[in-house]
């Protein structure tokens, strides 16, 4: 098991600017992406139990860590949490590059659904 780098009590009483410059070092000494991830949604779980200060903290890291860095297990298990990060043109590419395989099997199955519609016969009232 590894070494979490924050306790349990730094996360839920250190202030906005010291969270926000150890992340930002543990990050860029560690290039660790998913323990990142897993420390912006502690600070996230803080904002919803009332710490507003904490509404987008560290914006401009979640919007590198989900556009410039390889799309791990951790971000998209994750990846929901952060939406308010994002405007909606930004969200629509960001779920293209986190989720290819899904969207692509959606958009096959509108495909074949929309040519098997066409040899259907249309629905009639039948007496």
């Amino acid at each position: 098991m590894s070494q979490q780098p924050f306790t349990d009590y730094q996360i839920f009483n250190l202030t906005r600017e010291t969270l926000e410059q150890r992340i930002g070092e543990y990050y860029d000494e560690t290039q660790d992406g998913a323990t990142t991830i897993k420390l912006l949604l502690a600070l996230r779980v803080r904002y919803q139990l009332g710490a507003e200060e904490f509404a987008l903290v560290l914006q401009d890291l979640v919007k590198y860590l989900f556009t410039k860095t390889k799309a791990t297990r951790t971000m998209k298990r994750f990846f929901y949490y952060f939406a308010e990060y994002f405007d909606t043109a930004e969200w629509k590419k960001l779920c293209l590059r986190v989720f290819p395989i899904r969207n692509f099997i959606e958009k096959a199955k509108s495909i074949a659904g929309s040519l098997i519609a066409q040899f259907r016969p249309s629905e009639t009232a039948v007496p």
